[in-house]
């Protein structure tokens, strides 16, 4: 039977490093270091410049799973692209970075399939399930996914924006998801939603049910109203939801492969908030040494998270061959998943 298994990683963050005391002195947000610090275990983030866009960063991190992979971008079979900050409404960033891949071009130019995924927070692991079930099914056999973020542009960096403002930055990270005969690679991906908690988290650009969709201005340009335009959440709701939903998806993943958490040997947990993953530890009885943290360095990156984490892991020699690896996420939608995977 055929099997998927990561045969390359890869991630990619800007250079530029905005501390918690750049948001406050620079940016004028109204927080301080030790309330973002205490509340969600963040000290900077990194904020992509202008002119860059989700697909420039995904095709850095991209270079370097493929690179890690042995493999070129036209041994690809299909791109699935992973982001809530795509540069337009639309097409997807997986077409730009199709192109930016140079597989458009020249007389070996191959014009594979490029799928993008809008699951938000959860989005990594909902396009990690397409990809293994294309390779299982004999339809690739090499899967580029990638998880992608340029939050920074859609950011309140004002006095107001304190509450969400803090929370979020910019990167890319990315696997290849491989087709092997060997008894290994990703053994399960466990996914859930429920959408009567939709708006909870959630930034509402615009509203197509309106007619037009945004209102003009006498001069004809469009106008969103102030609570659309940003990124609203209910801080205290989505904690409560995401430690009981991380914790069953959790539970549900182990428990299909009669798996007790001694058994796994390093959990990656999609980095939103520090508490958030500590107190899911604290109930799981998972030592501190298994539950690696980039969230003081990097912020939330959504659906970059998992993959930036998982390529530092690999880089620091801390995911080694053999060993047995839990992902979780939960998001916005709300939406969740968990993975199974033997490296």
């Amino acid at each position: 039977m055929v099997q998927a298994y990561i045969s390359g990683t890869g991630f990619y963050v800007p250079p530029r490093v905005v501390t918690n005391d750049d948001l406050i002195h620079h940016y004028g947000v109204e927080t301080t270091h030790d309330w973002i610090v205490q509340r969600t275990g963040i000290e900077a983030r990194r904020f992509a410049d202008a002119g860059i866009g989700t697909s420039d960063l995904a095709l850095e991190a991209a270079r370097a799973a493929l690179s890690e992979a042995q493999l070129e971008a036209h041994d690809l079979d299909l791109i699935v692209f992973a982001t809530l900050s795509p540069e337009h409404a639309f097409p997807g960033s997986g077409v730009y970075l199709q192109q930016k891949l140079g597989l458009c071009e020249g007389e070996n130019a191959k014009f594979v399939p490029a799928l993008d995924v809008r699951n938000q927070c959860s989005g990594f692991l909902y396009a990690l399930s397409t990809a293994v079930a294309h390779v299982r099914a004999g339809m690739a056999r090499h899967v580029l996914v990638v998880g992608a973020e340029t939050h920074s542009a859609a950011l309140d960096l004002s006095p107001g924006g304190r509450t969400v403002a803090s929370l979020f930055g910019d990167g890319a990270g990315a696997v290849i998801v491989s087709a092997t005969e060997e008894d290994r690679g990703v053994r399960g991906v466990y996914l859930g939603a429920d959408g009567r908690f939709a708006e909870v988290l959630c930034q509402k650009i615009w509203d197509i049910r309106e007619r037009p969709f945004i209102k003009k201005n006498p001069d004809g340009s469009g106008h969103v109203p102030a609570d659309r335009l940003w990124a609203t959440m209910d801080g205290k709701l989505v904690f409560k939801h995401a430690v009981g939903t991380m914790l069953a998806a959790l539970m549900r993943a182990c428990s299909a492969h009669k798996l007790g958490v001694e058994d796994i040997d390093l959990f990656l947990f999609h980095q939103a908030n520090m508490r958030i993953n500590q107190y899911v530890a604290q109930q799981l009885g998972v030592p501190d040494t298994k539950i690696p943290h980039n969230i003081q360095r990097y912020g939330n990156t959504t659906a970059a998270t998992i993959p930036i984490l998982l390529a530092e892991a690999v880089r620091e020699g801390r995911l080694r061959p053999g060993m047995k690896v839990a992902m979780a996420a939960f998001g916005s939608g709300f939406t969740w998943g968990a993975a199974i995977i033997d490296w």
